[in-house]
């Protein structure tokens, strides 16, 4: 199974703003409403490297996943990835100034990393169900991404 999506939010503010809230590790859980928890385990700030367990709500359970930073380019790109249940997650945020302000880019790739034929097929089963998960847990963190950028240029 391979699952590709992406999806955009202008933000009326400067890149670096944005940038700021997206790599404010330690301050994601009062950020994103979706998430509940983050315990950092492996470096500082948001440089390569840095891990961190993350916990969100996901359709009205807990669940965490290990993060690591594979990729930074400040105030243009920053790759997330993750593997668990059989599945390796990449999620990739691109930043681009539109106008005054700027154009956030969030990109999920989800694959299947050495499952065998029952995995694939329950996989395939789920998929559509995964996709619109993703899709607004995506919509969401966008969302408040934009919202915490903007209030805190606002003050």
């Amino acid at each position: 199974m391979d699952e590709k999506l992406e999806l955009c939010r202008q933000i009326d503010v400067p890149v670096g703003e944005v940038w700021r809230v997206l790599t404010d590790l330690d301050g994601a859980a009062q950020v994103l409403s979706g998430v509940t928890r983050i315990e950092r385990l492996a470096g500082t700030g948001a440089e390569v490297g840095a891990r961190w367990r993350e916990t969100r709500r996901m359709m009205g359970t807990q669940a965490s996943e290990e993060m690591k930073i594979v990729a930074s380019e400040p105030e243009r790109r920053l790759q997330v990835a993750a593997a668990s249940h059989g599945m390796s997650y990449e999620t990739a945020f691109t930043l681009a100034p539109r106008g005054r302000g700027t154009l956030l880019c969030m990109s999920f790739h989800g694959a299947s990393v050495g499952s065998g034929q029952m995995q694939r097929a329950a996989a395939a089963l789920t998929a559509p169900l995964g996709r619109l998960v993703t899709r607004s847990a995506m919509s969401r963190d966008l969302r408040d991404i934009a919202t915490a950028a903007e209030a805190h240029a606002a003050d």
